[in-house]
């Protein structure tokens, strides 16, 4: 829409708010008695016949004006609150002088109405307005649906429009709510504790990412938004919170792409006395909980994918997905030309580096792309895992699982590392890597050494996407659908107003 047109369209609700200024009513009006919201009133009476309408009594509902139809004496009119829309029906003869208020109404205004249910000849249920109060006035039109706020950079800027034009946007939404409502039932049943850590860290510690850095003025310290809760969580297992979980933001300063947002949320939980095996059977429950919660059905589709959530999950060793990808057995001791080479016969072509660099960018290139059905990826090399524990039966190797489901991964877990020597050492070889310029390696932090060294008892934890569990029980094709507000470029000011012309 050019900026003359958007100007023509907005100048006639100006006049309107003077209007109904001048004639003394408050075009942003305050409390409104609402006795019956839209959608439990439809349902309540969706079967009702014209005798039960008719002693129903008087409704009153509030919400934003989505549609109007004129029809001289009467009008038709959609009123949209937070759970849905209904119809209503005005007439001249009902309201007397407030029709013609009634009927200058714009599309986006706000108002309370109080009325008697009935049905149209078409069967729809409809509340004939006795009387209504202006509660805020719209100063810009709404577009069509689809009409106006096709952009997809738009949609997600102005979320608040794309919330109220399209329904199925708010359906992602209300179903986002209730998937964290149903992931704290199913913890809380099982003895876990909600709590909170720090999101400004001194260290930016529990996985291997660029954080963000801030500064704090009053203590003079450099603080970091934090890449995960993981140390602070196993923290508290130390002090004898043994089943702890967290909802929370994590923040990584990386790209944006359809799959990553710097700011993010997740669930992270840890269990005392448990390895990443019960993890995998405590992950296959929620999952198909969430599921038959959310969708009821444990048969999915993402995008092209038909998924299939039900138990038991398909585990693949990581160098055993290697070695099917790249036809030649791999393992922790496959040196990095052979891998190279290896990889440029399927077309591949890796950076220099160390063998578990080749070893993470071949996963990605070539094996994650097969991992449709859900899938544990298990038994990662430890050069991948700082904080997971060896396996005693081949300590080259972790006691870890990633999930993937439609080729995203969806969770990470692993029997923790309670070792405090071992851990010392395994922070002093990431620190080696940062010191060379490894942005994303790990820091060390000699508070949990410490706190290690106390003693934890053995332990397993994971962290769960919440944003890519959403995209899979909606079947988004972008994490940016499944966030109210994602991280976008800066708007570019119209011309004349700070803008490049």
């Amino acid at each position: 829409m050019k900026h003359d047109d958007a100007d023509d369209l907005i100048r006639p609700r100006h006049e309107k708010l003077a209007a109904l200024r001048a004639a003394g009513i408050d075009p942003f009006g305050g409390r409104f008695p609402v006795t019956h919201w839209a959608r439990p009133l439809a349902d309540r009476l969706r079967d009702a016949g014209e005798a039960e309408l008719r002693g129903f009594g008087p409704v009153s509902l509030a919400g934003r004006i989505v549609a109007l139809r004129h029809h001289g004496k009467s009008c038709f009119a959609h009123l949209m609150d937070y759970t849905g829309r209904i119809q209503l029906y005005a007439r001249a003869d009902q309201l007397g002088e407030d029709y013609a208020r009634f009927t200058d109404l714009d599309r986006g205004d706000f108002i309370g109405v109080t009325g008697e249910m009935f049905r149209t000849r078409t069967g729809e249920l409809t509340v004939a307005v006795k009387a209504f109060t202006f509660l805020a006035k719209s100063l810009r039109p709404l577009p069509e649906k689809w009409h106006g706020l096709r952009d997809v950079e738009t949609r997600y800027r102005q979320r608040y429009v794309d919330l109220i034009v399209n329904e199925e946007v708010r359906t992602i939404f209300v179903l986002r709510a209730r998937l964290v409502a149903a992931i704290r039932k199913f913890l809380d049943a099982r003895g876990f504790l909600e709590v909170e850590t720090p999101m400004m860290q001194p260290i930016p510690g529990g996985a291997m990412a660029r954080p963000f850095k801030t500064h704090h003025n009053a203590l003079g310290m450099d603080l970091y938004l934090r890449i995960a809760p993981e140390l602070y969580l196993k923290r508290l297992v130390v002090g004898g919170l043994e089943r702890v979980y967290e909802i929370n933001r994590n923040f990584r300063n990386e790209g944006v792409s359809t799959q990553h947002n710097p700011e993010f949320t997740m669930l992270e939980f840890y269990q005392a006395y448990a390895d990443y095996t019960d993890l995998m059977d405590l992950t296959e429950a929620l999952f198909t909980e969430l599921a038959q919660t959310v969708r009821g059905t444990l048969r999915l589709t993402w995008g092209e994918h038909a998924i299939d959530l039900t138990p038991p999950w398909r585990r693949l060793g990581f160098f055993d997905g290697l070695t099917d990808a790249l036809g030649i057995r791999v393992t922790p001791q496959t040196d990095a030309v052979t891998l190279r080479r290896a990889a440029s016969a399927r077309g591949i072509q890796v950076a220099d580096g160390p063998p578990w660099k080749l070893w993470k960018e071949v996963f990605e290139q070539l094996v994650e792309p097969t991992l449709v059905q859900p899938t544990f990826v298990v038994d990662f090399p430890i050069e991948l895992s700082p904080l997971a524990k060896r396996k005693r039966d081949n300590p080259a190797l972790v006691d870890r699982f990633e999930l993937f489901v439609g080729r995203r991964e969806l969770a990470n877990a692993y029997s923790e590392l309670n070792d405090p020597v071992d851990q010392l050492a395994r922070f002093r070889e990431q620190g080696e890597l940062l010191a060379r310029g490894d942005a994303e390696a790990h820091w060390l932090d000699e508070d949990y050494v410490r706190a290690l060294e106390y003693g934890m008892p053995p332990a397993a934890g994971e962290g769960i996407g919440i944003d890519r569990l959403v995209m899979l029980f909606t079947s988004a094709p972008s994490i940016r659908e499944v966030i109210l507000f994602p991280h976008l470029r800066p708007e570019a000011a119209p011309p004349g107003e700070g803008g490049v012309p």
